[in-house]
């Protein structure tokens, strides 16, 4: 016996240049690959167009230029104009925030009323304008790093460094306005 050939593909009718083809199916590989990036492209659309959950172009460069300029802030000699700057990026802010929930806010409360709020609480108003050690922004950054021991303020400068008492003092900043009238108190 002879074997059989194997079945000859057709060939398309139309002939260009001289040159036909076959009509062959494209493999199964090729077609489900096909399929897969049209699912994932309704996904994707409708993750960030229909539905815009995911964040936007202009959402992602405006959190990077927040991180670049935090960056930048950290690096630059401390000073008034500097910290009110700090207090005025996104970025610092939410660090410090994140900073002071997990160290002061114990003393100060969440809210940063302290006594004011709660009279259990043992740390002092940070919302207001009345300081007892000194409102100027450098001045709140250097009583965060050197504490009061006297009042049960501890020593942060050694636990938390300089970037962290920067952007705490930053986070508290922001519940201030540059420029407010600050009352010095005498100390209880």
């Amino acid at each position: 016996m002879k074997p059989t050939p194997p079945p000859e593909d057709p060939i398309r009718p139309h002939v260009f240049d001289g040159i036909q083809e076959y009509d062959k199916r494209l493999p199964n590989w090729w077609l489900n690959t096909l399929y897969a990036t049209i699912i994932f492209w309704v996904g994707y659309w409708a993750y960030y167009e229909w539905f815009h959950i995911g964040e936007s172009g202009t959402q992602t460069v405006a959190a990077e230029m927040a991180r670049i300029e935090a960056e930048r802030l950290s690096a630059v000699k401390l000073d008034d104009a500097s910290l009110w700057q700090m207090s005025r990026n996104a970025a610092f802010v939410a660090a410090g925030k994140a900073v002071y929930d997990a160290n002061c806010a114990a003393c100060h409360l969440p809210s940063l009323r302290g006594k004011a709020e709660s009279p259990v609480a043992i740390g002092n108003n940070l919302t207001d304008t009345v300081w007892v050690h000194g409102g100027r922004p450098v001045e709140i950054h250097d009583l965060i790093g050197k504490g009061v021991l006297a009042k049960g303020m501890p020593t942060w400068g050694p636990v938390l460094g300089a970037k962290k008492i920067s952007e705490v003092t930053a986070f508290i900043l922001s519940h201030h306005r540059e420029g407010e009238p600050i009352v010095a108190a005498p100390a209880p």
